[in-house]
């Protein structure tokens, strides 16, 4: 195998194995809702653990660099607000409504919500075979909310809406992004944005819950740590590894084992219902994903 061969596997496996450990991030807050803690906790103590591996980061990308200016730090101020906190905050406190399939599968939907937002504001044409791709996987997505809305309630409602304008923040960070990735690189932005959300959400604790709330069972800082680390600063690390050996396009097609491993650490872990309805809107939401990312000939 030539060394050329050898690098967009490595590349591949990095973005494989970085889907993978990010898609377990929704089954880790799961198991810690089962100790009684609350969204405000369970994503201080995740961001608190979260912290000193992106400020290293932040400081490792900055050297050698030039200074930030003013509007540099206005831009990760925003970003880091609207693609690491509120959409993180909004994400932990939709899975306690629903399950982690539906949640994984809705911000799958990520690159439609980036795609209209850039119609909205830059006026960039959508093709038909985007519209298409995006009737499929949003048909998927109403095909496991209503099933799920059947067996567990109408709060149901609520944590999809939560995750829904999760994505849609997100979606935010990356169409405002771009400038910035870049002017400063795309380690040094998610670093520092990244510490920036983790200030914001010890911020939120301190001033939305008495310090006592920190009092939680040993399980949820075991937990906390793990998603801290294997499902939130190590996922990032692969998938920038992988980008760059394969490319962003190949990388985003990897990503799509995400919810499905999801779904299969679901129905083993948590013992989330793998029904046919599961199954054939998650196929909706993949194909549609699929056909949506597929350059016109």
């Amino acid at each position: 195998m030539s060394a050329a061969s050898k690098n967009s596997a490595l590349g591949l496996l990095f973005a494989t194995f970085g889907a993978i450990a990010f898609s377990g991030k929704a089954i880790i807050v799961k198991l810690a809702y089962r100790h009684g803690v609350d969204a405000v906790t369970l994503i201080m103590f995740r961001m608190l653990f979260a912290l000193p591996i992106f400020a290293l980061m932040a400081w490792w990308a900055s050297r050698g660099k030039p200074p930030l200016t003013r509007r540099d730090w206005m831009g990760i101020l925003g970003l880091g607000f609207t693609g690491y906190y509120l959409a993180s905050f909004l994400d932990f406190a939709g899975l306690s409504y629903i399950s982690a399939s539906l949640e994984r599968l809705i911000l799958y939907l990520n690159p439609t919500l980036v795609l209209l937002l850039g119609l909205v504001l830059y006026k960039r044409r959508i093709t038909r075979p985007q519209v298409l791709g995006m009737l499929i996987s949003y048909s998927g997505i109403l095909l496991v909310f209503g099933h799920e809305i059947q067996l567990v309630g109408p709060h149901v409602a609520l944590g999809a809406l939560l995750v829904f304008l999760s994505a849609v923040s997100y979606a935010v960070y990356l169409s405002f992004s771009g400038e910035l990735v870049q002017r400063l690189g795309s380690l040094r932005l998610v670093g520092l944005a990244t510490t920036v959300a983790c200030l914001l959400c010890l911020g939120q604790f301190v001033i939305l819950r008495p310090l006592s709330a920190a009092l939680v069972a040993p399980e949820v800082l075991w937990l906390s740590l793990l998603n801290a680390t294997l499902c939130t600063a190590v996922p990032v690390v692969l998938v920038m590894m992988a980008i760059e050996r394969i490319g962003a396009s190949v990388a985003s097609q990897a990503g799509m084992i995400g919810p499905i491993s999801t779904i299969l650490m679901g129905v083993l872990i948590l013992g989330e219902p793998f029904t046919a309805w599961v199954a054939a809107g998650s196929v909706l939401v993949i194909v549609g994903v699929f056909v949506f990312s597929q350059r016109r000939l």
